[in-house]
């Protein structure tokens, strides 16, 4: 009953309906590094004091951005072209996510350790949980849902709304009924957060000319990505300065 009070208060406060059916969704993605890495059974007390010392004042203070574009039951997640890697050269690793959600299909394009990989299957699917608790996000109210990363075994909290023309969230997540403005990993150790919401009457998707990579399935993708992860942890060394967490 409590559930179904929370989504019935959600739908009143949020009555406002929108005409346009595209737009566009940036969102900021931070990393927490000391809490990260505080979390790696090799990782000691004076580890974690030593790194706080080095690199605490800096935790959380560089984002990246990406853009959600969305038409028409498709969308596109991609870095956005104008962000910089404060004063860095360094290549960062594609992430290129796309979804049809008319016909539950994906094309992904994600690095991985200087190698490219092309994912053409049905969009994942994630066992999702709804609590009851709201939060405002961007003008919009959002519900609270709660998953489970397996490859990392980690859990995911996302805020999603209904009152945008379309479902889906950034990272690739699907599966609630409404659009993900915000997500929360293991807790405290990355965030991804709406930080503008842009509705369109038209939006044209800046699909990528060229999407080339190694066609594999998506499990085989993760066997190589929990294999550096688990291999770098044997080898007391934090794997996400070369993977993306």
């Amino acid at each position: 009953m409590k559930k179904i009070f929370f989504i019935n208060l959600l739908l009143l406060i949020t009555s406002i309906s929108y005409s346009q059916s595209s737009g566009i969704i940036t969102y900021e993605r931070k990393q927490f590094w000391i809490n990260i890495m505080s979390k790696f059974p090799f990782a000691t007390k004076e580890r974690i004091e030593r790194d706080m010392m080095a690199w605490g004042k800096d935790q959380g203070k560089y984002s990246q951005k990406y853009k959600l574009y969305f038409k028409e039951n498709n969308t596109l997640y991609i870095q956005d072209k104008d962000e910089n890697n404060y004063g860095y050269s360094w290549k960062q690793d594609s992430y290129v996510l796309t979804r049809n959600h008319t016909d539950k299909t994906c094309k992904d394009l994600i690095g991985l350790l200087g190698k490219e990989y092309l994912i053409e299957e049905p969009m994942p699917k994630y066992k999702w949980k709804i609590l009851n608790e709201i939060k405002e996000i961007q003008g919009y109210l959002c519900m609270k849902a709660e998953t489970m990363d397996t490859v990392k075994n980690t859990k995911i909290v996302a805020w999603f709304t209904d009152k945008l023309p379309m479902q889906g969230g950034p990272e690739g997540l699907n599966g609630l009924p409404g659009m993900i403005l915000a997500v929360e990993y293991n807790g405290d150790d990355a965030v991804v957060e709406a930080i503008s919401i842009e509705l369109k009457d038209d939006v044209t998707i800046p699909y990528p000319k060229k999407m080339k990579g190694k066609l594999i399935p998506r499990n085989e993708y993760h066997i190589k990505y929990k294999k550096y992860i688990d291999e770098s942890i044997e080898g007391k060394r934090n794997p996400y300065w070369q993977v993306r967490y």
